[in-house]
């Protein structure tokens, strides 16, 4: 066993549920998530957009706004229930030892505050920094990140920079204080394919260096085949298959996961062929019945996929998967 495995995890999400009291019925977005995080690990998480991967991930930041939202389970940090501590405990934390790349810096940095003044306010708030000291501290991590002229950067506010050097503010910011846990949100969102290489081994490189445990969301197979050594595969709001990344690339178990490999262009396909698609669309997760929520879109569906709910089940060493009928031969086809 290797000391990844044999570590305690540093994150232990059990049972993990956001739920959203709306007009129109109760939105399930994160329904039943459990998973781990362990020291050094980067861990992708899959799937389409609105399958709930965004909201999970501000859960276990405590971000999403309660009322009109609701948070259950457990997320237990280092033996800790975020759950259960105070707001200003949690502040503690956030951005501490658990920090996040939003999805998108345009929004998520603030357009009236100079770059430097956003990462220093960190720096002060969680490493009693002086002023001087924050400011030194700016110039040191954009350099880091690989922004030229940092000294001229911090002084610049967001709408002066690129969206490259946006997103890599946004990491300096997120690294600033060393966090155990980095959440990396869709980092490359409306990147060019150069920048967002540089961005996603920029990542890699620091949870190399430094050792932190990474959560890399997204809905782009190619980038966990590259950088993640895990991976969950999310819909309607659960996880619906989870296995080492190579594992779930070369045999996937779940019809959706098989759906998602069939469309995938590939090197050496005669160009005629047609990419494999997924029929139908993504399920409202508003007042979802308790069946298997892709059972309107599966090629292998069965009357008992109408009355039974599939647990998350393991199948081989590693590998749990959240179906009736698993379809292993489909997956390696």
């Amino acid at each position: 066993m290797n000391g990844i495995q044999a570590s305690a995890p540093l994150l232990d999400i059990d049972n993990l549920r956001t739920y959203f009291g709306l007009r129109q019925g109760l939105l399930k977005a994160v329904d039943g998530v459990s998973f781990t995080m362990r020291k050094g690990e980067i861990v992708g998480m899959v799937g389409e957009s609105g399958c709930g991967k965004s909201v999970c991930a501000h859960s276990i930041l405590r971000l999403v706004k309660t009322p009109p939202a609701s948070i259950d389970g457990r997320i237990e940090f280092r033996g800790t229930d975020l759950l259960s501590i105070s707001n200003s405990e949690m502040r503690k934390i956030r951005g501490k030892h658990i920090s996040m790349i939003f999805q998108d810096p345009m929004v998520s940095l603030n357009p009236v505050l100079t770059i430097g003044r956003q990462i220093s306010e960190t720096l002060i708030l969680h490493q009693g920094l002086s002023r001087t000291q924050a400011r030194s501290r700016s110039v040191e991590l954009l350099e880091m990140v690989g922004i030229t002229q940092a000294e001229k950067r911090i002084r610049q506010y967001i709408f002066q920079l690129s969206g490259g050097m946006r997103q890599r503010v946004m990491i300096a910011m997120s690294l600033s204080c060393q966090p155990e846990i980095l959440i990396a949100d869709e980092p490359t969102t409306a990147l060019d394919v150069t920048i967002q290489a540089q961005i996603l081994e920029l990542i890699k490189e620091m949870n190399q260096r430094l050792g932190r445990a990474v959560l890399l969301i997204t809905h782009d197979l190619g980038v966990v085949a590259g950088y993640t050594e895990r991976t969950m595969v999310v819909y309607a709001g659960k996880i619906v298959e989870s296995a080492p990344t190579k594992t779930i690339l070369s045999h996937p178990w779940h019809p959706y996961t098989i759906g998602l490999m069939g469309a995938i262009p590939r090197l050496g396909k005669d160009q005629n062929d047609f990419l494999a698609n997924i029929q139908g669309a993504p399920p409202s997760l508003v007042d979802l019945t308790d069946v298997c929520a892709f059972h309107p879109r599966c090629l292998y569906a069965a009357e008992q996929c109408l009355t039974e709910v599939p647990d998350l089940k393991e199948i081989e060493p590693g590998h749990l998967v959240r179906c009736l009928f698993p379809r292993l031969e489909s997956g390696r086809s």
